[in-house]
């Protein structure tokens, strides 16, 4: 009978032996799925930053000068153009998802949308043309600088004006200026 004993505890340590490589094999499996988990949660936090910084910062950007110009000097301007131009290290942007918003003390914001006609309606688009070409552009890219040209309601002399640029993508670009106390039919807003 001892022999048998003896036979029962061997087989007694092979069920725990059998149990215990069970066991590693299940622990294998969760640290592996759990892993996995993880690196997947890693990977959409790591997009979620990086999309986060692209929409915080502007990717345009306002260069040189805001000229006002008004068909009737009497009244007041009527037509503003600037040039914008991207941010260095930004990728190319589409000018039909920009808007402008323009507005004055007096005035309720009037929003400006991209178009493609060869001359803006007043109060309503702007047009974006490319190294003086009477062309409107619907993308800009690295190192494009595009003249921004827009109709407005007529502002009076002496009347800040305040503007946004709103990209597709990307922070808003607000600026402000004011009219001149004598108006031209060209005139530099400061």
């Amino acid at each position: 009978m001892s022999y048998g004993n003896s036979n029962e505890e061997g087989f007694t340590g092979l069920e725990a032996a059998i149990v215990l490589i069970a066991f590693i094999v299940v622990a294998s499996v969760f640290a592996f799925v759990v892993l996995g988990a993880g690196f997947f949660t890693t990977q959409k936090a790591q997009e979620t930053v990086y999309r986060g910084i692209e929409q915080s910062t502007t990717n345009v950007q306002l260069v040189g000068n805001v000229y006002g110009l008004a068909s009737n000097p009497t009244e007041g301007i009527d037509q503003i153009r600037f040039t914008i131009g991207l941010v260095p290290g930004t990728s190319g942007i589409n000018l039909e998802k920009m808007t402008i918003v323009v507005s004055t003390p007096t005035s309720s914001p009037k929003i400006l949308a991209w178009t493609n006609e060869s001359h803006s309606t007043k109060d309503t688009n702007f047009i974006a043309l490319k190294d003086g070409t009477g062309n409107p552009q619907s993308a800009m890219t690295p190192g494009d600088q595009m003249e921004i040209q827009l109709n407005i309601t007529v502002v009076p002399k002496d009347t800040r004006m305040n503007f946004e640029i709103r990209p597709g993508v990307g922070a808003t670009y607000p600026f402000s200026k004011t009219t001149p106390a004598i108006i031209a039919a060209n005139n530099l807003i400061y």
